[in-house]
C-alpha cells in the first residue's frame, strides 16, 4: 500500500531527539495555559486557536486534566500534580450533582482524570471517585440490545442507540472491576463491545457513528451518523475510534482470535489517506474534491496502532504511528504559533454545525501528547 510505504518512510524521521523536542514545546504550552485556565476548564475546541474558559460542564473536560497528569508524569513537576488533583475535586462535585452526565462519556471523563489519578498517586479518594462513575455508567446498560445508552436520559426511545465512541468508554469499566473485585463492571463492557462489533462495522470495514436498536425487543436496526458526512460515508474520527477502541478494549477482554476485521479497519483508513497523509474530516472527501482536516483522528489512529503493536494486531504498526505523529509535528503543529492555545492545528469537532472546524480541539491535543509519551516510554501505563 502506497500510504503505508509514505507514512514508514516519514516515521524513520521520528528521533529520540525530536520526540523529546516536541514534548518540550507541549508541556510549556500546557504550563502557559494552565496559568490562564486556573480550576476552570478550556471548551472542547478552539476559536481562532483560544479555548474559552468554562466550568467542568462537557464530554471533553478529562482531555485537559489528562493532559495535566501526563505533564506531572514527564517533568515530576509538582505544579502539575497540583492542578490536576484541584480538577480532581471538580469532576467529584460534577458527580455528586449529577451535572450534564446524561450521556457514556463519563469513561472520557473520569478515566483521564480519576483513572489517571489512582494510577499515579494511589488516592483512594480517587479509587472512589472512578467507581462512582462507573456506577452512573453502567445505569445505562439496557439489557435488551446488551449496549450502553450513549445520550440523553435513560430509555428516551429517540436515544435506543449506542455510538462508535463508547469504545473508549469501556476502560473505565474494566478499570472498576480491577479495583472494586466485583465482575459486573466488566461483564457489561464486555457485552457492549461485543453488540457494537456486532453492529457499526459494515462488510467493507469501514464503519457507522451510530447505531439504533429497536426498544421493545433490543434488535439491531440501522446504522447512521450524526457528525459523519451521510449515513453511509466513513466518517474519520468515528474510524479512528475503532482503530484505537478495539485493542484497547482487547487488552481486557482477551479474545481467542483478536478481531479479524481490525486489519480490514486500519486499512481501509490508511489506503484512503490523502497525499499529506492526515485525513479529511470525512473519507467521502479527497484531494480532488476536498473539504476540512481532522488532525485530531489522525493523533488517534497513532495511538490505537502503538496500542496494537503490542499485541502484533497490525503489521508495522508502531512504523505508521511513528510516520502520522512526525506527520503532524511537522506540519499540523502550534510550536511555532505562541499565541495559539491548542497543540494541533486543522481539526474538526462537528463540520455540519460549524463547530469546530479548521481548529484545535482537546482530544487532538491530549491524543498527540499521549502518543509521544508512549513512544518516549514503551513502559508507560495508559489512563484507559
Amino acid at each position: 500500500m502506497e500510504t503505508t510505504k509514505k507514512l514508514i518512510e516519514a516515521g524513520e524521521k521520528v528521533t529520540t531527539e525530536w520526540i523529546e523536542e516536541q514534548i518540550s514545546w507541549i508541556v510549556k504550552k500546557i504550563e502557559q495555559n494552565m496559568l490562564r485556565f486556573g480550576n476552570d476548564f478550556p471548551s472542547a475546541c478552539a476559536t481562532d486557536g483560544i479555548y474559552r474558559i468554562k466550568p467542568n460542564d462537557d464530554w471533553t473536560n478529562g482531555f485537559w486534566t489528562g493532559m495535566l497528569w501526563l505533564a506531572y508524569e514527564l517533568t515530576n513537576e509538582n505544579k502539575f500534580l497540583k492542578q490536576a488533583q484541584e480538577n480532581i475535586k471538580s469532576f467529584q462535585k460534577r458527580l455528586d450533582e449529577h451535572f450534564i452526565l446524561d450521556h457514556h462519556d463519563i469513561g472520557f471523563l473520569y478515566s483521564l482524570s480519576a483513572g489517571a489519578g489512582v494510577q499515579i498517586t494511589g488516592d483512594d479518594a480517587c479509587k472512589a471517585q472512578l467507581l462512582q462513575a462507573a456506577n452512573l455508567l453502567i445505569s445505562r446498560f439496557h439489557e435488551k440490545g446488551n449496549f450502553i445508552q450513549a445520550w440523553g436520559k435513560y430509555g428516551n426511545p429517540k436515544e435506543y442507540r449506542l455510538i462508535i465512541d463508547s469504545l473508549i468508554n469501556l476502560p473505565l469499566l474494566f478499570k472498576a472491576s480491577e479495583l472494586s473485585g466485583n465482575p459486573l463492571y466488566a461483564d457489561i463492557a464486555t457485552k457492549h463491545y461485543q453488540t457494537l462489533l456486532a453492529t457499526v462495522i459494515r462488510k467493507d470495514a469501514t464503519t457507522y457513528h451510530t447505531y439504533y436498536f429497536e426498544q421493545e425487543t433490543g434488535k439491531a436496526l440501522y446504522g447512521a451518523t450524526h457528525q459523519g458526512n451521510s449515513d453511509t460515508s466513513m466518517w474519520a474520527r468515528g474510524q479512528s475510534w475503532a482503530i484505537l477502541g478495539i485493542p484497547l478494549n482487547e487488552s481486557y477482554v482477551h479474545s481467542i482470535i483478536f478481531p479479524e476485521k481490525y486489519i480490514a479497519v486500519v486499512d481501509v483508513f490508511l489506503k484512503n489517506l490523502p497525499q499529506d497523509l492526515i485525513p479529511y474530516w470525512d473519507f467521502d472527501y479527497t484531494d480532488e474534491n476536498p473539504s476540512d482536516k481532522d488532525s485530531s483522528s489522525a493523533a488517534v489512529v497513532a495511538c490505537g496502532l502503538l496500542e496494537a503493536e503490542k499485541v502484533q494486531a497490525y503489521p508495522d504498526a508502531k512504523k505508521i504511528a511513528k510516520g502520522l505523529i512526525y506527520q503532524l509535528g511537522e506540519n499540523y503543529s502550534t510550536e511555532n504559533i505562541p499565541e495559539n492555545e491548542g497543540l494541533l492545528l486543522h481539526g474538526v469537532y462537528a463540520h455540519a454545525e460549524g463547530k469546530g472546524v479548521d481548529e484545535p480541539n482537546l482530544w487532538g491535543d491530549y491524543f498527540y501528547l499521549e502518543a509521544l509519551m508512549r513512544l518516549k516510554n514503551s513502559n508507560w501505563k495508559r489512563y484507559w
